[in-house]
């Protein structure tokens, strides 16, 4: 049966990879973008790839646009990726700015949910598949609003999987460690932004970690191939972890977790390692 997928943010890095590869597995592909000129990059990476991906110009944290881009579409697959890593002290962000984060990290990819699942419902199948990180599962300083969007986010797909899933939905979270992509700009922006203040030396250490932690990370085109396989499975996974450095490290995690002494030690050391 053919299907349609919407893919939000697809003019770049990770929403890119993806609608190449999902119309590369046959599957009628639909891309949001913000901007005429992120639809031409769009346009001409597909016709380089040799595949067809149609675009619309979609702002998410737009309800009245999402309303009638999902009308329009109406979509078997939704993937929830438009969204950017956004580095700062918590103390730093202003209100304003932090319910930006979360609108579109948490209200906008629920919306569209909520206004594609009634025409899954209709045909007895969709597929919703939210596109999450490590930042869903922990937390690290400079990161505390992104983080709260991404932890937020799932735990919302966490309680609809089971709410939907009698309608023939299914809700698939998707989770990679690195891979390349903005992320990687945004944080030398914020180097560049605290040079000489109070965080500089945790901005700079991260960005070593950063560094460091590369020959570990995914290419796009790998978490999109996850991705595919969350969209069109039989009976898919409700989370996967995409990458050797997501995988490490969230064992690390699991294993230490119930202990509060190897906690206090873990956050000692991250106040250390980044000089906090």
């Amino acid at each position: 049966m053919s299907r349609t997928a919407l893919v939000t943010g697809a003019n770049s890095g990770l929403g890119l990879a993806t609608v190449l590869a999902l119309a590369g597995a046959g599957i009628d592909t639909v891309g949001s973008v913000r901007s005429a000129a992120k639809a031409q990059r769009v346009a001409e990476a597909a016709q380089a790839a040799g595949v067809e991906v149609r675009t619309v110009l979609l702002d998410v944290t737009d309800p009245a646009g999402g309303r009638d881009v999902i009308d329009r579409i109406r979509p078997d697959i939704l993937v929830n990726n438009a969204g950017r890593a956004s580095f700062a002290p918590v103390l730093e962000v202003s209100e304003e700015d932090a319910r930006h984060q979360l609108e579109t990290a948490l209200f906008a990819p629920l919306r569209l949910a909520r206004l594609a699942i009634p025409h899954m419902r209709e045909r007895g199948w969709g597929r919703v598949v939210q596109i999450s990180s490590l930042a869903g599962q922990l937390t690290y300083p400079l990161l505390g609003w992104y983080q709260a969007g991404k932890h937020a986010m799932e735990a919302v797909s966490d309680a609809l999987r089971v709410e939907v899933a009698g309608a023939g939905v299914d809700v698939v979270v998707v989770a990679p460690g690195g891979f390349r992509s903005g992320a990687t700009e945004e944080l030398a922006e914020a180097v560049e932004r605290h040079r000489g203040g109070a965080f500089a030396t945790a901005f700079q250490r991260m960005d070593l970690g950063f560094s460091m932690m590369k020959p570990l990370w995914s290419e796009p085109a790998t978490v999109a191939e996850t991705i595919v396989t969350a969209a069109t499975a039989k009976s898919p996974k409700s989370r996967y972890v995409v990458g050797y450095d997501a995988h490490l490290t969230l064992l690390v995690h699991r294993v230490t977790e119930p202990f509060s002494a190897v906690r206090a030690l873990k956050e000692g050391v991250v106040r250390r390692v980044t000089g906090l």
